[in-house]
């Protein structure tokens, strides 16, 4: 039973953790550009989810509701990732210093936004995580938020690669990624078309931010501990490769989760010597494609 609660709590934090990474990997799919803003779309969306969750429970919505009223405050939420695109359509055709650095200002410009507007104390949503109880496995009781959540990050999973693969819209999508002038040519509007692209990969951060507030506690430097985790996703799955990131963010969440329960000052180290490992061994990532 001890295998199975390791499973789960890793597949709890990869659920979360895979959108993040998607989101990441979205927007250098087809906009070529290294967000290292991700992971503050996930603090902001902790902070929105903390705010809907309570007012929800101040209008007397039944706990059945709350991961709907989460997901949708992560959409609410990704509604910055307008404002933030056009900020960084001066970084399109800049260099990678250039757009890395960018980011990284408007990672720091969300940490002052949030401690501006919630504070610097960390928030929490006492007794919500509880509230659906637990799941009894043999002799493993498993809290049944948990696997809400590991079910609506699969169920993501599955609409995006359906999204992106099987409707018109993900088709032009993927083939404005692969050759942006001749989608214009043919009178796609890629302005337009990246616009949609970063606000979905807004959506995917500030999602996953909402969904782990009952369980954590929302933080201002929340971002910054995740950012490091969704680049060694992606550095495992390959950049731009949303199976990648689905490899990516189980490895991440499963070997953590071991690493805890056996000798947690080993936590992050693990993560580490496991992306060392890939750039040595296959510096492009596992679903990476190679660079001429």
């Amino acid at each position: 039973m001890r295998v199975l609660d390791i499973l789960l709590g890793g597949l709890f934090h990869a659920a979360v953790l895979f959108l993040v990474a998607a989101g990441l990997q979205l927007v250098f799919g087809v906009q070529k550009i290294v967000n290292l803003a991700c992971g503050s779309f996930y603090a902001f969306g902790a902070y929105v989810g903390i705010a809907a969750i309570s007012a929800a429970l101040s209008f007397g919505l039944p706990p059945t509701l709350f991961p709907a009223v989460l997901v949708l405050a992560g959409l609410v939420a990704a509604l910055v990732g307008v404002a933030v695109e056009l900020l960084l359509r001066q970084a399109y055709k800049r260099d990678d210093s250039f757009q890395m650095l960018l980011t990284f200002a408007v990672m720091l410009m969300f940490q002052d936004i949030i401690r501006f507007i919630w504070g610097a104390t960390p928030l929490s949503l006492t007794g919500v995580y509880m509230v659906y109880g637990t799941v009894n496995i043999g002799s493993l009781s498993v809290p049944a938020y948990n696997l809400i959540v590991i079910a609506i990050g699969g169920g993501l999973a599955l609409a995006l690669a359906y999204f992106l693969r099987k409707t018109n819209y993900g088709r032009i999508l993927r083939a404005a990624a692969e050759n942006p002038g001749m989608g214009q040519a043919l009178g796609v509007n890629v302005r337009r078309l990246y616009q949609v692209t970063f606000v979905l990969g807004t959506a995917l951060g500030t999602i996953g931010g909402a969904l782990v507030v009952p369980a954590s506690a929302a933080s201002v430097d929340m971002g910054l501990e995740l950012v490091v985790e969704a680049f060694a996703v992606v550095v495992i799955g390959g950049l731009g490769s949303m199976p990648g990131a689905a490899l990516g963010a189980v490895t991440v969440g499963l070997t953590r989760s071991l690493v805890v329960s056996l000798y947690p000052e080993f936590d992050l180290l693990s993560i580490y010597v496991i992306v060392v490992f890939i750039l040595v061994v296959r510096p492009r990532g596992i679903f990476g494609e190679a660079t001429a």
